[in-house]
């Protein structure tokens, strides 16, 4: 299962290793708390039936960490120490654009853009992350 850990709305999507493809999920909303908000996405996790989790690592450009970077991190380790799960960090720069471009062209209000982003995005993610595993 991916996750697109955000302090409002946490996307999610699931792949699959053997099909190599990677789908949104209903994500859950973010309560700014990396407990609580750990506690919802592996409540999900248990739903579907995840093994691993890979969680969007919001770098910069020039390959650094911020502040959201260091969020993340420490919601991921919650994440690791309640579920006993791996926990993959990966690079989800541009994520939300490629997620934004799947979009172009829809007859989508911005209010079900909005909201459909965030699951996009961990598709994005999680695809990306599929694709690096299954090089040759």
């Amino acid at each position: 299962m991916a996750i697109d850990y955000g302090a409002k709305r946490i996307g999610l999507a699931v792949g699959d290793t053997e099909t190599n493809l990677a789908a949104p999920v209903l994500g859950v909303p973010g309560s700014g708390s990396p407990q609580q908000d750990a506690r919802a996405v592996l409540a999900a996790s248990r739903e579907y039936g995840a093994d691993e989790l890979v969680l969007g690592l919001p770098l910069n450009m020039d390959d650094t960490e911020g502040p959201q970077a260091r969020i993340v991190r420490e919601f991921g380790e919650t994440l690791k120490r309640l579920s006993g799960l791996p926990v993959h960090y990966f690079d989800e720069r541009l994520s939300s654009e490629t997620a934004r471009e799947k979009m172009i062209g829809g007859e989508l209000t911005r209010k079900k853009r909005k909201a459909r982003i965030d699951g996009l995005a961990a598709q994005a993610i999680l695809q990306e992350f599929l694709d690096s595993e299954t090089r040759p």
